[in-house]
């Protein structure tokens, strides 16, 4: 495995086990998707409807992709929810390869909004 790939790989371990620690349950992406989409709505947590959780995985997936280019926040609904504009279209990728772009832009994203999160604890 090259370097770059052992780094990250103890990156996104890492991150995972922070998590775990932090919420006291077992993690992956979607879950940590489901994190992420909360935190962008900016409403805490609380009970959401089946239809509110896919959203809320829509919107952080378009939170991600937003620091690449993706996508931009294009207005946020009377009841504040963020709406996203698609500005170009996804290059064509394998499902490893979408897995993986999607765990890079969540380590990027935990190192941009919740440093404490992602760095390694000392």
């Amino acid at each position: 495995m090259p370097e770059m790939d052992l780094v990250f790989e103890a990156q996104w371990r890492g991150l995972l086990k922070r998590l775990e620690d932090q919420f006291g349950m077992p993690m992956d992406l979607d879950g940590i998707l489901f994190l992420i989409g909360i935190q962008e709505l900016g409403q805490g947590v609380r009970e959401f409807s089946k239809n509110e959780k896919i959203d809320l995985m829509h919107i952080a997936v378009s939170a991600l992709l937003a620091p690449y280019g993706y996508y931009r926040e294009e207005r946020r609904d009377q009841d504040g929810w963020p709406h996203f504009q698609r500005v170009k279209p996804l290059p064509e990728m394998s499902v490893k390869e979408q897995e993986q772009f999607m765990r890079e832009a969540v380590v990027r994203y935990f190192g941009e909004h919740l440093p404490e999160v992602s760095s390694p604890r000392r």
